[in-house]
């Protein structure tokens, strides 16, 4: 019995002295903040002048093929 407590507070020991060892550094380093250049084309009014223009040409192929 007096063995198994002697090894179990050897481990004991060990444990707490190994944590002791241990040293943690935290660096805060500088945050850089970039600009962010977005370019968005928008072109609906193109878009919806040629899906009228289509939309007239499939009007006159659908005309065509019930002919």
């Amino acid at each position: 019995m007096t063995r198994k407590l002697f090894f179990i507070a050897l481990f004991l020991i060990a444990f707490v002295f190994a944590g002791c060892q241990s040293t943690h550094q935290v660096e805060v380093k500088p945050v850089e903040i970039k600009p962010i250049h977005i370019t968005i084309d928008i072109n609906i009014k193109v878009d919806r002048a040629l899906d009228d223009f289509f939309d007239d040409i499939d009007a006159a192929e659908d005309k065509i093929k019930d002919d």
